[in-house]
């Protein structure tokens, strides 16, 4: 992932927290601050999960359009709003327009800003949330951007296809947070492979390893569903797993060389060596899945999140007149057409953005349904294989009624969830 692209979904908040302490590095954050007056074509935008993510996706929206300002504000911590709304303020003084009887907090936020007068939701709460979000927002005819991925299981999956349909049907923009979609080396290179550029495509081998990721310590006034829903990452009826909520990216660019063609059935393991402390709630730190496709082609992942470990990023395809290599800033194909991306390299966070208000203005709506839904049930099915220790085909997967969490008007502070616990292959069912 390219250094450049500075408004990053994992570092804004972090690059961007000092504001709120009183640093004037919020004065300097590459945002445009050209004074603004409101019009009668001003587009409203309310944003839906006040974290990192959430911030840099409103930051983004604000200034993917002349013409925009926020005006209503939920999430489920006062704390997290009220850091997100002055880091906002900051950077863009003259866009943000969110009252005090606009900022909402609670299970019950998010109702209240799709019910305001806004034009566009933004959907960055944890993936767990999305399905019930974004069904509400469609319903009532807002233009949703909404973060990646969009379910935790297949159920979740499902619903999100069928708002996905209503929002074709009533001509709403539904852009995801798939960014590779939206990134100038990455739309270049697919689009040679899918034009036959390294021929008939035989194998992809994605890989992803890293280290660890954020955990808040447990307080002693927090229940344990806020201590859960602090650390939602590690809590697969929050997160779907680390396959599903992070290393859908590397899937999406699998699904992405196939024409998303989905494979007919996946097979594979996964667990926990490393991060076994029950501070990690019940989520895995590697799997290694592979897939086949009906067409004879084979798909790979592999992934891990285990610290002092090496770390890798790639996605490698080979055809049988060539290769395709993604690596950090590299974009290639070597064989019979040789060829490396040296064009213009924009950030594909603000280029999602700019693309989906641009959709609105023109009134040509954008909608990334089937492909969003398709690429999150690409990475449940994965982590479906894993736990189970089962070979699965992608037709059991997509039909399975298994919930994670518990249903959407259950939830409350003093909710004691205990959400499945950890996956034992060949003991743990998931159909």
């Amino acid at each position: 992932m390219s250094k450049s692209w500075a408004t990053n979904r994992r570092s804004f908040l972090r690059s961007t927290g000092a504001v709120v302490l009183g640093s004037t590095i919020g004065l300097n954050l590459g945002f445009p601050n050209s004074t603004f007056s409101q019009s009668k074509n001003t587009l409203k935008v309310g944003l839906i999960g006040c974290g990192g993510r959430g911030t840099g996706a409103a930051s983004q929206a604000l200034s993917a359009d002349p013409d925009v300002v926020i005006t209503a504000m939920a999430d489920v911590f006062q704390d997290r709003l009220d850091e997100s709304y002055d880091i906002l303020l900051k950077a863009h003084p003259d866009k943000v327009k969110v009252t005090n009887e606009n900022k909402f907090v609670g299970f019950d936020a998010y109702r209240k800003v799709i019910e305001s007068d806004v034009d566009v939701i933004l959907l960055t709460t944890p993936p767990g949330f999305r399905p019930d979000h974004l069904t509400t927002a469609i319903n009532a005819g807002k233009h949703v951007f909404c973060e990646k991925p969009v379910a935790v299981d297949a159920p979740g999956v499902r619903k999100v296809l069928a708002a996905a349909k209503i929002a074709r049907e009533k001509r709403l923009s539904l852009v995801s947070g798939f960014t590779f979609r939206y990134d100038d080396p990455k739309r270049a290179l697919f689009g040679k492979v899918l034009d036959g550029e390294i021929g008939e495509i035989k194998t992809i081998s994605s890989t992803r390893n890293g280290h660890g990721v954020w955990y808040k310590p447990r307080q002693p006034e927090w229940t344990e569903m806020e201590y859960q829903m602090r650390n939602w990452y590690y809590y697969n009826w929050l997160s779907g797993d680390f396959i599903v909520e992070m290393i859908v990216h590397s899937l999406d660019m699998m699904s992405w060389a196939m024409g998303d063609k989905m494979p007919v059935k996946a097979t594979g393991s996964g667990g926990r060596q490393a991060r076994v402390a029950e501070k990690f709630g019940n989520i895995y730190d590697h799997f290694a899945i592979e897939y086949d496709y009906e067409n004879g082609a084979k798909g790979f992942n592999f992934c891990r999140q285990q610290l002092g470990c090496s770390t890798r990023n790639t996605v490698e395809i080979a055809g049988t007149q060539g290769n395709a290599f993604i690596g950090g800033d590299v974009h290639k194909i070597t064989g019979k057409n040789n060829w490396q991306y040296q064009g213009e390299k924009k950030d594909p966070y603000q280029t999602q953005h700019n693309e989906l208000f641009a959709s609105i203005r023109e009134g040509k709506p954008m909608n990334d349904g089937e492909i969003m839904t398709n690429s999150t049930m690409l990475a449940i099915l994965s982590r479906m294989v894993g736990y189970s220790g089962q070979t699965i085909t992608w037709e059991q997967a997509i039909n399975s009624n298994q919930v994670l969490g518990p249903e959407f008007n259950q939830y409350r502070w003093d909710l004691n969830w205990p959400g499945p616990g950890v996956a034992i292959p060949g003991i743990t069912k998931v159909l």
